[in-house]
């Protein structure tokens, strides 16, 4: 994995630790889980793609953490969020660069970005490569696109109703809403769905207008990238992936 000198960022084993040690508080402090992982996920970026003074477009925002993170690095910063809950989460208040809308119909023109960001959000998307190739649409030629989401079969893929999701996503729901009195707030079926690492791999395969640049573990350490390679076991350990891919210049230069 290629880190962009000065970025900061390092995919080792402390750096995981520290991501696991922070996903243990999501519930109890989420504050703190949010903006460790908003942090750590700017200095990604910013290792494939320099994000000072870059226009970043964030599908799937969430309530402004990101926005602190990435703005810290320089990046100009504008955030798509088709849930308005989701943009006030944790008593916090959507600024003006939030747009509620939906991702898989992005309003902003082709080529508009220059670098085009999602984070676990396609599990939560019914037609997640609809959103994925709406991502690469507003990425100008040559720009990054970074897609990123939860693996259905790995540890967090029933996201509250793990690891219980393993049995089927069904089956999960019904036990967290007798265990708990209430739905879950991924409802499996309408706000969560199974996602699988090969899925990612086979859009990107067939996008005709993105060169991947890197399909990798997004919590792991670097080494742990060979595990991609595995199929069915990469599914089960990896946890989440992130694809990584340049817009190819796809246009028609006239003789």
């Amino acid at each position: 994995m290629r880190e962009q000198p000065g970025s900061g960022w390092r995919p080792d084993l402390a750096r995981s630790r520290r991501l696991f040690s922070a996903f243990l508080v999501e519930q109890s402090d989420p504050d703190r889980f949010y903006r460790a992982l908003a942090a750590d996920s700017a200095a990604q970026v910013d290792s494939w793609h320099p994000l000072d003074e870059a226009l970043v477009l964030d599908v799937g925002g969430g309530p402004g953490y990101f926005e602190d993170a990435f703005a810290e690095r320089g990046a100009r910063y504008i955030a798509v969020d088709a849930d308005a809950g989701e943009m006030r989460l944790h008593g916090r208040t959507p600024s003006r660069r939030t747009v509620q809308a939906d991702g898989t119909c992005l309003p902003f023109p082709d080529g508009t970005f220059d670098v085009v960001y999602s984070s676990n959000v396609a599990e939560h998307v019914r037609y997640p490569w609809s959103m994925a190739d709406e991502m690469v649409r507003v990425t100008r030629p040559g720009g990054t696109v970074v897609l990123s989401y939860t693996l259905w079969w790995g540890p967090w893929g029933g996201h509250e109703t793990a690891p219980w999701h393993l049995l089927g996503g069904e089956f999960a729901a019904r036990r967290y809403r007798r265990r708990h009195g209430h739905e879950p707030k991924n409802r499996f079926g309408s706000s969560l769905f199974a996602v699988h690492a090969i899925d990612g791999i086979r859009w990107a395969k067939r996008s005709v207008d993105i060169e991947v640049l890197g399909v990798v573990p997004r919590y792991l350490p670097s080494w742990a990238s060979v595990l991609m390679r595995v199929p069915v076991l990469r599914e089960i350990v990896c946890w989440n992936v992130m694809i990584i891919s340049r817009r190819r210049d796809t246009r028609r230069i006239d003789p």
